[in-house]
């Protein structure tokens, strides 16, 4: 998912971490705001299931002012979750890749998303995706990232989409996904540049050749274009830009293709849908997982020109 930070060195000094508990609706989009507001060389920001429930944390580089750390989190999510952030001071070690490899593999279809520490527990009628232990987003244990997977796992059982665009890679997770199981090339990009890096470094990672990763604002750029139109586009963000992408999406797509989009909470998706139902694509499939919601769109079998605005008299 995308607007989430990237720790391009892990933590060796000794640190403090502040910790928050939250729903696992509202980490997601917790995780996106706080990363907006804490700079990766200050701070690195993840969330994770402590199992106990979703857990929001932010590794500091240096002691912080917790005053101002508050103000931060007040700025972000409100007063009331800045009241709840508990501080604690941690030996020299690296929090956040021993974070990352305790957490688990996630299993969605046929795809399992892990990181080098379970690089041989992938069985082998499985596509392993290798997510590194510097980055301390996209792990694919977010309901986003695991709708997204389980849609596309669903998509290729009978489809088999030959020119496919990722939105908002974050890791690119879902763009080496398909690659792999396609094995056709598949564009990226982001509107981040430090996650179009980790994109390129985990389809490096991941031996997924096929993957371009390009980081761009929007769907204006030239490489769209010329690199369409797609059968398939996976769009993992949030509510605001999906339905400002609404048009320009369906403009660069086949006729019959199919839309992913997520990053959305569930009592989002109805206003989702409708600005992408306005274009003329219709509902086909809708995952639930953890409050948020992945729709799976059809796009018309014969391409029509938009409808023309009328004129004001």
């Amino acid at each position: 998912m995308n607007s989430a930070l990237a720790a391009e060195n892990p933590l060796s000094e000794p640190t403090v971490v502040a910790r928050l508990a939250t729903s696992a609706a509202a980490a997601g989009v917790l995780l996106d705001r706080l990363a907006e507001v804490f700079d990766s060389s200050v701070a690195v920001v993840s969330s994770y299931d402590s199992g106990k429930g979703w857990m929001v944390a932010i590794h500091f580089n240096e002691p912080p002012n917790e005053t101002a750390v508050r103000a931060l989190v007040a700025l972000a999510a409100g007063t009331d979750v800045a009241n709840t952030v508990a501080f604690e001071r941690l030996a020299a070690r690296d929090w956040v890749k021993e974070s990352i490899e305790s957490l688990t593999p996630v299993e969605a279809g046929r795809f399992v998303i892990h990181s080098e520490h379970y690089r041989t527990s992938v069985r082998t009628n499985r596509i392993g995706i290798e997510i590194g232990t510097a980055f301390a987003f996209g792990t694919g244990h977010h309901g986003t990232t695991r709708g997204c997977l389980l849609a596309l796992a669903h998509l290729l059982k009978a489809r088999h989409p030959r020119r496919v665009l990722d939105i908002g890679t974050g890791t690119g997770v879902l763009a080496i996904a398909a690659a792999r199981a396609l094995r056709h090339p598949v564009l990226a990009s982001d509107i981040d540049p430090r996650a179009a890096a980790v994109a390129r470094e985990n389809a490096r990672r991941n031996r997924a050749q096929g993957v371009t990763v390009i980081c761009a604002a929007g769907l204006g750029s030239r490489q769209f274009r010329d690199r369409g139109p797609f059968d398939l586009v996976l769009a993992n963000i949030l509510l605001n830009p999906l339905q400002r992408l609404a048009t320009p999406m369906a403009r660069l797509v086949t006729p019959g293709a199919r839309i992913v989009l997520s990053g959305l909470l569930t009592p989002q998706a109805s206003a989702a849908l409708a600005a992408y139902r306005q274009k003329g694509l219709v509902l086909e499939r809708h995952v639930v997982l953890d409050g948020w919601s992945t729709l799976v769109l059809r796009a018309p079998k014969s391409s029509a020109p938009l409808p023309r605005r009328r004129k004001r008299m």
